[in-house]
């Protein structure tokens, strides 16, 4: 198995308004983990291989996420394919992971899925790499850390399952008093007046669904209603209540979805850093829900 890291890693920033606060890195606490040979660094994103070779955060290798969806939909890969995805950048049940993107939703998506695999310290760092190159630190060029494969997870595959709603477990969230689908699409998603995507032919939402918010209207890329201008999360305690405005709170199962997963993934980290237990992500989201002419669509104009 992997060697642990030394107990004296640095805490995160000293949040009152989250649980898991240390799981949520300011630049200058990445800092000193960034070349520790225990942590394993991972700079995340989609098809920009080039770009990470060109400038990227001394310690860190790349994933793409190419690697964790499977077309057509984009759902997440077979358990089989991300065990040894894992494996390969010796990931185990045990290891301290960091993650960080140009585009954070890609950052989330590994998060969310590195969680769901079992591992038990998935760590992220704020504002990604705009942040760290705004707060003055040094890059380097090159093609990055060459992983170092681990042998075994060291734990049952997936360690929790529970975070992730399939389509089946999304009808019977439905049906339950004590469950709700959180989508985390712009308003203008939400009521129907477009898709959002440009894959995505058809409009409209699931019904009961919960509006989540997410960010500027047109741009599946942003979450600006969670995050300041810079990237950083907003504070946990004024998420909250947005969502409570929206019916949303962590009373129930949350299972937050988005078009294909990526800002429904960043909601869910953000869920988690607050303390909520009961939440998953809808993999299949509008795209797999759309695909079905069995599903009902609703639209909330």
């Amino acid at each position: 198995m992997n060697a642990r890291p030394p107990t004296c890693l640095p805490p995160g920033a000293a949040r009152k308004d989250l649980v898991r606060a240390r799981q949520l890195l300011a630049p200058g606490e990445l800092a000193p983990l960034a070349r520790n040979g225990a942590v394993r660094l991972l700079e995340v994103g989609c098809a920009g291989a080039a770009a990470f070779e060109a400038a990227h955060i001394d310690g860190a290798a790349w994933l793409d996420t190419r690697l964790l969806e499977a077309p057509p939909l984009f759902n997440k890969v077979g358990d089989a394919a991300l065990l040894h995805l894992l494996l390969a950048h010796g990931i185990g049940h045990d290891s301290t992971v960091i993650v960080y993107g140009r585009n954070p939703l890609a950052a989330a998506r590994a998060a969310h899925l590195m969680l769901y695999a079992g591992v038990l310290d998935v760590r992220m760092l704020d504002g990604g790499f705009a942040g760290w190159c705004a707060a003055g630190l040094p890059a380097v060029a090159g093609p990055g850390r060459v992983p170092v494969a681990a042998h075994s997870f060291g734990a049952p595959f997936p360690g929790r399952p529970d975070y992730v709603t399939g389509m089946a477990q999304a009808r019977q969230l439905l049906a339950r008093s004590d469950a709700a689908l959180v989508s985390i699409r712009t308003w203008r998603e939400f009521t129907g007046a477009t898709s959002g995507y440009s894959y995505i032919a058809a409009r409209g939402e699931i019904p009961g669904a919960l509006w989540g918010r997410a960010g500027r209207e047109g741009d599946v890329n942003s979450m600006s209603h969670f995050q300041h201008a810079d990237g950083r999360m907003l504070d946990g305690d004024a998420i909250a209540a947005r969502w409570r405005l929206g019916g949303i709170h962590p009373g129930r199962h949350n299972a937050f979805y988005c078009g294909t997963g990526w800002r429904a993934s960043l909601a869910f980290f953000y869920a988690w850093l607050m303390g909520w237990e009961r939440i998953s992500v809808f993999d299949g989201g509008w795209y797999e829900w759309s695909a079905d002419p069995a599903n009902p669509v609703v639209m909330n104009f």
